[in-house]
């Protein structure tokens, strides 16, 4: 989510919401918690367990300023932990002492109230049934000392703060354990089972509706993506639907950009919907927050679509991460899979809204878009030059020197033409490759090996711009190197190109839909490799006409006779094929893109 995650490899936006795995372990698989040293508590979003399972053993039960104590954390296997000495009369105090590693394979020492080393953490999510360490004293200990342990056995189950053995220094009065009270475990708000579907009927009346494809109605389409917001008085109730057998997730943001948004997911676990609102901190995993400011939940699953409702004040003032919904946002809508409450990246790029809009505001009926204008321009650029443009210049000037030898503007006319197809090329290829710098500020990190590809092509379309340029004459010397050098930075561009767009296809800025992208392109790249060995074969049959009449020497080309017309017809048949073809392809994908 900032493009609701809800990860993205995906509210990216992602997603918007985005990625990963597990725990500490979700947020922080490299057990990095320093963030969690206060209260120790993980930001999963879940109630933690109440009956530890794990156990905190000591070496010895007192100490002395200077001691070294084995401290062992064990039980049933877990995949993060947290550990910390305390003072046992002050447990909401600060970290006590410091630790020193056993084995660092599998610890780490954490730096906690900037001292270090004063918390042990997992190195790794892999499992594991025991963790020692060594206590350092310090020499301003306290009386009394105990441990604490979070452990993470997977995401939604935890313990926090699991108490260890009260060890003392000698000569000090006996520790007394405080008066127990016995506090209720939090409950979240009610959530109720939808006994039907939600539909469009007052989308634009009395509901501030998004859907995709624009004007779906998710009571009779599966596949509509749909979200509704309905404002009464100082509350505004939420709908959202959608085909997805993993989370739905809805954010608000103040840009296009994933990160500090307020977002709201809707979790598939175990044939039930967890509904929770969450904030989005960058591209990274959405912290889930308490339930607390959500009333009247409800959902619904059926058919391989997922339905989840809730209500929430326009304000909440005394809330942090939620914004206030009188104002506007751009809005974005994402899915996903999910395991063991945990979402991953978001499968595709979010569905965003063009504009930002208030909610609360005027009922509307508006649709979205999984890509971004420019980011459809610069895919639609790149298509045009290495689909179109560059392959008939190619294959103009391979076959077509004799058809079209006379003048035009002073030069050969299959000249002109390849030379302006060239310059089209290398212009529509520059414009497109400027854009994702438009749109993204600067470099893409994100979008794996695209972007590199297509610099290489546009540093090459660059060069034979200047080859072209400084290009000797026919009889020159330096022709025949011209050449070569000429058609090897051209075929390298045209496949380079070609792996880019492969590619491309698949990103989530662009994301084409199916597989039939794939098959598409693979089709192309047959008709354009095929259409070049029909014309080879139909040159080489054609040398084979040549006479040589032995008593003059004369060399003579049957391409002058009828023989040579026959050929040229051919060839212009076989052109007009061919760009009737390469169009066929171009227009199938510039179709997909204007649909995105």
């Amino acid at each position: 989510m900032k493009r609701v995650i809800m990860t993205v490899p995906g509210f990216t936006v992602s997603a918007f919401i985005l990625l990963l795995h597990v725990n500490f372990v979700a947020s922080y698989p490299s057990g990095k918690v320093t963030k969690s040293c206060h209260g120790m508590i993980p930001e999963h979003g879940h109630t933690p367990q109440s009956h530890p399972a794990h156990n905190i053993s000591v070496s010895q039960m007192t100490f002395r300023p200077g001691d070294q104590i084995k401290v062992t954390l064990s039980g049933p296997p877990f995949k993060g932990f947290l550990l910390e000495a305390r003072d046992a009369e002050n447990l909401s105090g600060p970290p006590v002492g410091s630790f020193t590693l056993i084995d660092s394979h599998v610890s780490q020492l954490l730096t906690c109230e900037d001292v270090q080393g004063s918390a042990v953490s997992h190195r790794s999510p892999s499992k594991k049934t025991e963790i020692k360490v060594y206590w350092d004293a310090p020499s301003s200990a306290p009386n009394h000392i105990t441990f604490l342990a979070t452990v993470v056995e997977k995401y939604k189950i935890y313990w926090v703060k699991i108490p260890g053995p009260v060890i003392s220094q000698p000569n000090v009065l006996p520790f007394t354990t405080p008066a127990a009270t016995t506090a209720p475990m939090p409950t979240g708000p009610p959530v109720s089972h939808l006994t039907r579907s939600f539909n469009a009927s007052d989308c634009g009346k009395k509901k501030f509706c998004i859907r995709s494809p624009l004007n779906c109605d998710p009571e009779k389409e599966l596949a509509c993506v749909f979200l509704s917001f309905t404002r009464d008085d100082q509350s505004v109730m939420v709908e959202m639907s959608g085909p997805s057998k993993g989370y739905l997730s809805l954010a608000f943001s103040h840009d296009r950009w994933m990160g500090d948004d307020d977002a709201y997911v809707c979790i598939h676990e175990d044939q039930i919907v967890h509904i929770q609102p969450s904030r989005l901190t960058g591209r990274s995993h959405p912290i889930m927050d308490s339930g607390d400011p959500l009333e009247d939940m409800a959902w619904r699953l059926a058919d391989g679509v997922m339905q989840c409702s809730f209500r929430r004040n326009i304000t909440l003032p005394g809330v942090k991460n939620r914004f206030d919904l009188n104002a506007s946002y751009y809005i974005f809508v994402a899915d996903g899979a999910a395991a063991d409450g945990r979402i991953h990246k978001h499968s595709q790029q979010p569905l965003i809204t063009h504009e930002k809009y208030n909610v609360t505001g005027d009922p509307k009926n508006i649709g979205g878009s999984r890509s971004l204008l420019l980011l459809k321009v610069h895919g639609a650029l790149m298509f045009v030059a290495w689909m179109t443009t560059v392959s008939v210049g190619v294959l103009i000037a391979r076959f077509f020197k004799p058809v079209w030898s006379k003048a035009l503007f002073g030069d050969a006319a299959w000249f002109q033409v390849h030379r302006t197809l060239m310059l089209t090329t290398s212009a529509l290829t520059f414009i497109a490759f400027l854009l994702p710098f438009i749109y993204r500020g600067g470099w893409n990190w994100h979008a794996g090996y695209h972007p590199y590809l297509g610099f290489i092509v546009m540093v090459l379309a660059v060069l034979q711009l200047l080859l072209a340029a400084f290009r000797p004459p026919l009889h020159d010397p330096r022709r025949k190197m011209f050449n070569w050098t000429h058609w090897s930075m051209g075929t390298a561009a045209r496949i380079i190109a070609v792996a880019a767009m492969f590619l491309g296809m698949d990103l989530p800025g662009l994301n084409l839909p199916g597989p039939w992208k794939t098959y598409a392109m693979i089709g192309f790249v047959a008709w354009h490799v095929g259409t070049e060995i029909i014309l080879e074969i139909h040159a080489y049959r054609l040398s084979r006409k040549v006479e040589i009449l032995d008593d003059d020497r004369i060399q003579i080309l049957q391409s002058f006779t009828s023989a040579e017309a026959e050929g040229y017809v051919f060839k212009k048949v076989v052109l007009a094929i061919y760009v009737c073809g390469n169009l066929t392809f171009l227009t199938m994908f510039l179709s997909a893109i204007n649909r995105l």
